[in-house]
């Protein structure tokens, strides 16, 4: 029998229920990043907040068609739960739902009442408590892109808008149904800090950017946004994909970083206007951590198979391990603005990432190079590219896959028990490619062998 609420608690309910909220969904994140949910009913919010609810922690496990995944913890262990609490705090109204309110949930492990080790939320307060023992408070702000397709009538997917040219411009010219104005619209209802947008370089490929502020709030406000675009497309019948490269013919979907960090009072202490480059020693060996630890960052910035065949000269999508003064040829990109905006931008991510693990990442990356007190190479001069002056990252996810696992410093941040589940759940995911025929193969071969 559950216990009465809270006073606390009756507030809120009796808050919800006055604007006409009968529902609530606790949401969080899987291993890749999607959400996962259960729709509660108001007058049950008491009981799921006191006991929790309940979910099979293979849902970590589990892959985008649905297939459950032989990780550690999951199959071999019966298939046991996580308990999953809702977090009142994040609780907003969903202005396209009427009557439901979203929050994000807390999990654990049942049995210890620990975070479960698959948690992408948990792993990243985990590195920011290791930033805090070292007096630094992470600053994100994330920029994502995404493409906007339509349904043909023999059910393939294609890009919303073919047009061409038509690179950084807003209105009917690349958006001919306003798509952009509706979602930025209802995103601004929703409170997760959206700034602006625009159509970019391919036809049907938006960005939308959101405001800057602490890790675990950017992590959170960019997973909840990626869970209303797709949302809101599937309102209008559409699809919105993350996919990294999702067409033949047009350039992939970057997922950009701006990086900085305060200190207690809240002063940013990347900048150094005597330091060089205007930057302080800490952003200099934030950089250098970035660099050195790069080849196994690209196994959680560029996760999936596809991610890969986004890479390319002339791509602008880094594929190189280099950084630069306000260069967008460079995987780190140091933008203009010093004072309270001194940051770095890292160019690597594609559209895929898991929020929670490429800021998770990205942090440690940074933290490990602070540790370690090293320096920067000399900056990237002119258009990049050139693989006599940059080693060369990963070129695809099994060899990403490797370098992380090889990364002892930065694997012993994220936690073992976390690596050894994602890179288990990755190379299953490496496999099952391997042993689909595609298109390609059927177009190249059937006819002629």
């Amino acid at each position: 029998m559950s216990a009465s609420p809270s006073p606390e608690l009756s507030a809120r309910l009796q808050q919800l229920a006055a604007q006409g909220v009968d529902v609530v969904r606790v949401v969080y994140p899987d291993l890749i990043g999607t959400d996962r949910a259960r729709d509660v009913l108001l007058d049950h919010l008491p009981t799921a907040c006191e006991h929790g609810l309940a979910f099979c922690r293979a849902v970590y496990h589990t892959s985008p068609l649905g297939h459950v995944v032989p990780v550690p913890g999951g199959l071999d262990a019966g298939l046991p739960d996580v308990t999953v609490r809702p977090d009142l705090d994040t609780l907003v109204a969903l202005p396209w739902e009427p009557g439901v309110a979203a929050c994000l949930g807390e999990v654990t492990d049942p049995a210890t009442g620990a975070p479960a080790p698959e948690s992408p939320r948990d792993l990243l307060r985990g590195v920011l408590a290791r930033c805090a023992e070292q007096g630094l408070r992470p600053v994100v702000g994330p920029e994502l892109e995404y493409f906007l397709c339509t349904q043909g009538p023999d059910g393939s997917w294609r890009r919303y808008s073919e047009v061409e040219g038509v690179v950084y411009t807003a209105g009917l010219r690349a958006d001919p149904e306003n798509h952009l104005l509706r979602t930025l619209r209802q995103l601004r209802e929703l409170g997760i800090g959206v700034l602006s947008g625009n159509h970019e370089f391919d036809g049907g490929q938006f960005e939308i950017n959101l405001t800057h502020s602490e890790a675990l709030d950017a992590a959170d406000r960019a997973f909840r946004f990626k869970s209303a675009v797709k949302e809101l497309a599937r309102l209008e019948g559409k699809l919105a994909t993350f996919m990294a490269k999702p067409f033949n013919g047009s350039g992939g979907s970057g997922f950009h970083l701006h990086l900085s960090c305060t200190d207690a009072e809240g002063a940013n202490i990347f900048d150094d206007p005597a330091g060089a480059f205007g930057l302080s020693a800490t952003a200099r060996h934030a950089i250098a951590g970035i660099l050195a630890h790069a080849p196994a960052l690209a196994a959680l910035a560029n996760p999936t198979v596809n991610s890969y065949k986004r890479f390319g000269p002339d791509t602008l999508a880094p594929w190189l391990i280099d950084w630069g003064l306000d260069n967008r040829s460079a995987m780190v990109r140091i933008p203009p603005e010093r004072g309270s905006g001194a940051r770095l931008e890292l160019r690597l991510g594609d559209a895929s990432a898991n929020p929670y693990l490429l800021i998770a990442a990205t942090v440690a990356a940074a933290l490990l190079g602070v540790q370690a007190g090293e320096e920067p190479p000399a900056p990237l001069d002119g258009y990049g590219y050139d693989v006599s002056r940059s080693a060369v990252l990963p070129t695809s996810l099994p060899d990403a896959l490797d370098a992380l696992e090889a990364d002892d410093a930065l694997t012993e941040l994220l936690g073992k028990g976390f690596t050894t589940s994602f890179l288990a759940y990755k190379r299953h995911e490496i496999d099952r490619f391997q042993r689909h025929v595609t298109e390609w193969e059927f177009d190249e071969y059937a006819y002629h062998l």
